[in-house]
């Protein structure tokens, strides 16, 4: 089953997830609005956000490895399908993406 996340999926973050389908979205919602290198004594964590400031048909294909990529290492039990890139229509000028994977069954890791 595929699923649809965003950064903004954050509002009702429950760090005590005990449903495995909230926690690895909850994990790859983490994951993308973490910009690399902001976290403290923990770097190569989140994700390489220069794809932001670029025009959209650009931005799409410099995101795309560098999600995958992000999702892979810190969530492995996502598989990463697709991204799409949407200006944020409560944020003029702002691009905003959204992710869909899929969550791999049976996986206890």
């Amino acid at each position: 089953m595929e699923y649809t996340v965003s950064a903004t999926d954050l509002a009702n973050v429950r760090l005590n997830e005990e449903d495995r389908v909230k926690e690895i979205l909850r994990n790859v919602a983490v994951i993308l609005a973490t910009p690399k290198g902001s976290v403290p004594m923990y770097r190569s964590f989140g994700l390489d956000m220069s794809f932001l400031d670029k025009p959209m048909n650009l931005a799409k294909n410099m995101a795309v490895i560098p999600v995958r990529e992000a999702i892979e290492e810190w969530e492995p039990r996502a598989e990463y399908k697709d991204i799409n890139l949407f200006f944020d229509p409560s944020n003029p000028g702002k691009l905003a993406f959204t992710v869909q994977i899929e969550i791999k069954a049976g996986d206890s890791a």
